[in-house]
């Protein structure tokens, strides 16, 4: 396993993660985001640093996510109130604009 350290373009962060090989300029890998999910990232850049112990280069990784990968996530919050406004407004929250009688 080869260790990496990879810097996320798209959160503005530096992990260090393990590697069977490394990956090319151009490649995609998936990482984990910070809420969890898995997300498609590319890789930007590649190179290769000299270890502060011994005569050894370390590669260093630079990424940014997919284009097109973040437009899962939702714009507004599902649990606030504009958001709840705004489906009852487009007909989700009512029976076709006409209220009904309640029936047991």
């Amino acid at each position: 396993m080869i260790e990496i350290e990879v810097q996320n373009e798209t959160h503005q962060s530096q992990t260090r993660l393990r590697f069977a090989a490394v990956p090319r300029i151009g490649e995609g890998i998936r990482l984990r985001e910070p809420d969890g999910m898995w997300a498609s990232y590319d890789v930007l850049d590649v190179w290769y640093q000299k270890a502060e112990f011994g005569d050894v280069w370390m590669p260093y990784l630079h990424v940014r996510m997919t284009p097109g990968e973040g437009a899962a996530a939702p714009a507004v919050d599902p649990y606030s109130d504009a958001y709840a406004a705004a489906s009852y407004e487009a007909g989700f929250g009512g029976f076709g604009g006409e209220q009904q009688p309640c029936r047991i």
